[in-house]
């Protein structure tokens, strides 16, 4: 039932097509992986997704077993039954949430190194496990190895991810190495618990771990090559910049098994992914494009900028509640097919955000998604031609 198959390979670098075979369905990689966080895309619904040829979604463990519990989502038929999305599906091992929540964000400390005000959570890291607090009802709960697994067991994703601890940008190295073995004895853990269930319903990632640092990068990538793993997902924080990012995932990717698929866990911006799909990334997953579009973000290419005879300066989306939209009659992207494009104007969206009218974060959510999609399947083409390099070009104006 799960089977990954490399189809073809760049000449000129890493980049590589492949087909990710699951019970619900085949993805065509390299991939971006949408974020429905609670069991739903923010904005749009899974008809939404399909007509836009959405290919794998992805769905949070920490939410989901906190509310409404895998329990229900099991007896309901798990979670493709469960939310009417009959393609493949990911869910990641709530991992991530505790520990980035715990460090008093979402994102920021594990990926980098901005602070917040948000309140931490965790309480405890152990051998055992993770203790945290319920952000809903204020609850204790213990997350083992063995009940992530579990948890992802009831919620039935076609792929599913070990527990490790996700450490923050700012611990030194002595603690991410004791915490990358701590993530080792858990993935062994979560291994063994998951060869306890049914086989070829769900098929496991390991994950790699090591910060910033090349021999703990190494040391990782061995120890997940070591296991029967399906795939490999790159975690943990990636650097305190872009360039450092770049660095990150390229002694993370360089002693990975070649042969197993490899996710990108929470990067998809544009530069990113066409860096990420040169080293040999297949999936990437992020909530940016969907968050954006609630914030009256709208994804374009290159193109859209020279028409409006600006210098993106680095950006990739325009800000449609900006002023200078207002009597804007034209479509966001007018090489764009999807639906919000072919009938709504720039000042329509303007007047809409402005309203604070929901359809606003539906068009924009709808346009964000098809502009990924399309992204990712003009890569998957560029890479068969060997023009990713001019592909780029059409798509961002920085390295």
């Amino acid at each position: 039932m799960f089977n990954f198959e490399i189809c073809f390979k760049a000449p000129s670098s890493k980049a590589r097509l492949g087909r990710l075979t699951t019970p619900h369905g085949v993805v065509e990689t390299p991939a971006f992986i949408f974020c429905a966080t609670k069991a739903a895309i923010k904005g749009a619904t899974p008809q939404d997704m399909k007509r836009e040829k959405t290919q794998i979604i992805l769905s949070n463990t920490y939410h989901l077993m906190l509310q409404p519990g895998s329990d229900v989502v099991a007896k309901m038929g798990g979670l493709h039954t469960f939310m009417g999305w009959d393609g493949p599906m990911l869910t990641d091992s709530g991992g991530f949430q505790i520990f980035s929540l715990g460090h008093g964000s979402v994102a920021e400390e594990v990926k980098g190194k901005r602070g917040t005000s948000r309140p931490k959570s965790l309480l405890k890291i152990q051998e055992e496990g993770a203790t945290f607090k319920s952000y809903i009802d204020g609850k204790m709960h213990l997350l083992t190895p063995e009940k992530s697994i579990q948890v992802q067991r009831g919620l039935g994703a076609d792929l599913i991810v070990v527990l490790d601890e996700c450490t923050p940008f700012h611990v030194d190295k002595a603690y991410t190495e004791r915490s990358l073995y701590l993530s080792h004895r858990w993935a062994e853990r979560s291994l063994k618990e998951f060869q306890k269930g049914p086989s070829g319903v769900q098929a496991l990632y390991g994950i790699t771990q090591g910060g910033v640092y090349p021999d703990l990068r190494k040391i990782a990538a061995e120890f997940v090559n070591s296991l029967p793993f399906f795939g490999t997902a790159v975690g943990g924080s990636l650097g305190a910049d872009k360039a450092q990012m770049k660095e990150v995932v390229e002694m993370a990717m360089e002693p990975l098994d070649p042969s197993r698929p490899v996710h990108l866990l929470g990067i998809g911006g544009i530069s990113d992914i066409f860096y990420g799909v040169t080293q040999g990334i297949d999936t990437f997953d992020c909530v940016h494009p969907t968050r954006l579009a609630r914030h009256g973000g709208a994804l374009v290419p290159l193109s859209v900028w020279e028409e409006l005879a600006e210098d993106p300066k680095g950006r990739e989306h325009l800000n449609l509640r900006n002023a200078h939209f207002r009597e804007d009659p034209r479509p966001i992207d007018a090489s764009c097919g999807c639906q919000t494009c072919q009938t709504f104007s720039r000042s329509y969206l303007h007047h809409l955000l402005k309203a604070g009218e929901l359809l606003a974060m539906t068009a924009l959510t709808i346009h964000n998604i098809h502009f990924m999609n399309r992204l990712l399947a003009r890569i998957r083409l560029a890479i068969e031609t060997n023009t990713l390099a001019e592909e780029q070009k059409k798509w961002m104006s920085y390295p």
